[in-house]
């Protein structure tokens, strides 16, 4: 199979990964065929790995590893999660292939993930630290989609600052039988506890205010 990044692309996230600071694992579930872009995840994730020697990158099966898989709550293939330095899940998830204008968001889960700050003043860390319930966020989008990454970047801000938040991004044409259930007709649509739905890419505090809304 060709590369997906080419020489010019792979210079390009090199030099945006050499910011990293601490080293991060990516935990990615395939499955044996049929299996809709699990090799095209996994060849982009192998390709990213060598960019930066700060990345490792784990595979299990989701039907084999099925223990790892209820650890991070994964349900779908291919799915694959971002871990901390010490191995630690912060809900931090990816759902399909993020290629595309999704690199963006895929790139930043890392870099951020490794300790690079977040770009959020203390007043907002603070805010989003306080808050006391489970939280799930899911983000539906499609790989053409320029307004989808900023919308899953903010998800995973979220998590990584608030261990009772999960943010998923999914990639609506790969699981839509899934989309159907949601009913998405236009990306990114934010999905929060099943329940509260946004649509756009929507500033954080929009996110604040449904969350706020949770019973």
């Amino acid at each position: 199979m060709a590369n997906l990044l080419n020489e010019e692309v792979q210079g390009q996230i090199k030099e945006f990964l050499s910011r990293m600071k601490n080293p991060i694992t990516m935990v990615l579930f395939t499955k044996e065929d049929p299996c809709e872009t699990c090799k095209e995840t996994r060849q982009l994730l192998s390709e990213v790995a060598p960019l930066n020697d700060r990345i490792t990158v784990i595979e299990k099966d989701i039907n084999k590893d099925k223990t790892d898989a209820e650890k991070y709550g994964i349900t779908l293939t291919p799915s694959f999660v971002v871990l901390d330095e010490q191995g630690d899940y912060l809900g931090v998830k990816f759902n399909g292939i993020p290629a595309g204008h999704e690199i963006n968001s895929f790139l930043n889960a890392l870099i951020h993930m490794s300790g690079v700050e977040l770009g959020l003043d203390e007043a907002t860390i603070e805010k989003i630290r306080q808050i006391d319930k489970k939280v799930d966020i899911k983000v539906f989008v499609t790989l053409s989609c320029p307004h989808c990454p900023g919308a899953v970047e903010t998800a995973h801000k979220l998590a990584m600052l608030n261990k009772n938040i999960e943010g998923s991004m999914i990639e609506a044409q790969t699981f839509h039988e899934l989309s159907n259930k949601y009913q998405v007709s236009g990306v990114p649509k934010i999905v929060i506890n099943d329940k509260h739905e946004l649509i756009g890419n929507q500033p954080l505090d929009a996110f604040l205010r449904e969350i706020a809304n949770i019973k």
